[in-house]
């Protein structure tokens, strides 16, 4: 099978692993970021550099993103030197960034009627090391015929590849992953306070509890990072979990929900991470230090 040529917009932290493996898995990349001082992570071993996203479109088939937010999204499509430059037809756009549905639906609009490329929003879970290992869940709305198309691509970065229906659903259920994750980060910063307070061995926790009904993926990694306060370098920033829990925020508000758990979770971490939103994701545990 001849694999399609990509673009890829956005090597931070995850963009980076993901760009590492499609060039293992035989990929043609070729990338851009804002900060061009991050492109030689990835075109060492082997990507191509473009000056523009327009230059990104002109040599792929299909065109990646992983970008912060809605408005980089905006700014890689319409901005100067934006993939609206480059005719679309036959092409498709991947968007594996976090955004907000609405906005999703409103950008993919645009390009479609502006350059005819075609959309799925694929937001992805899991991390930077998933990222590497081919392993991320990733949620995808759009066309089944998109779908389709964009499985090669998809498959070899995750291991749980979910089409939710049409575009906007994988950025709908994105909200629900941030949600269980914002939540959790701070849950478990809780959790280890109290076990540290309480006098127990908290690096025993996650083995203790392991296959009961507290089980999950944040107690087996977030806090085991926590308890031994690792978070240089950091495998996530701040201001991206925060800025995702401010659009569940957001989004909750837009259906007309109060979700009062959901509010605490992102006044709390909001007020952390308007002061470190470099830091850590997991480094709100450093909020309750002086509990434990």
């Amino acid at each position: 099978m001849t694999l399609p040529r990509l673009g890829f917009l956005g090597i931070g932290i995850m963009g980076k692993e993901m760009v590492l493996r499609l060039l293992e898995r035989g990929f043609t990349v070729t990338v851009w970021n804002l900060e061009p001082e991050r492109l030689p992570l990835v075109t060492e071993q082997g990507a191509e550099a473009a000056p523009c996203p327009a230059e990104v479109a002109r040599r792929c088939d299909i065109l990646c993103l992983c970008v912060l937010h809605a408005a980089a999204v905006e700014n890689c499509c319409f901005g100067p030197h934006g993939v609206a430059q480059v005719p679309g037809e036959g092409r498709l756009v991947i968007d594996f960034s976090t955004v907000n549905p609405d906005d999703t639906r409103r950008i993919a609009q645009r390009l479609a009627r502006e350059a005819g490329w075609r959309w799925l929003d694929a937001p992805v879970s899991g991390g930077p090391a998933v990222a590497r290992e081919g392993k991320l869940a990733i949620m995808v709305g759009g066309e089944a015929e998109d779908v389709a198309r964009a499985r090669p691509v998809l498959d070899a970065l995750g291991a749980n590849v979910t089409h939710m229906g049409p575009l906007g659903a994988g950025q709908t259920a994105k909200i629900a992953n941030q949600a269980i994750v914002g939540v959790g980060y701070l849950l478990m910063a809780e959790v280890l306070a109290l076990v540290e307070k309480a006098g127990l061995d908290a690096a025993l926790l996650p083995k203790a509890l392991a296959g009961g009904m507290a089980d999950s993926t944040i107690l087996q990694r977030i806090f085991p990072q926590q308890q031994r306060r690792d978070f240089e370098p950091p495998r996530a920033y701040a201001r991206q979990l925060d800025k995702d829990l401010l659009n569940v925020r957001a989004f909750a508000h837009g259906l007309g929900l109060h979700l009062p758990l959901v509010e605490l979770a992102v006044a709390r971490y909001h007020a952390f991470a308007s002061v470190n939103p470099m830091a850590d994701a997991a480094s709100v545990s450093r909020l309750y230090e002086g509990e434990s």
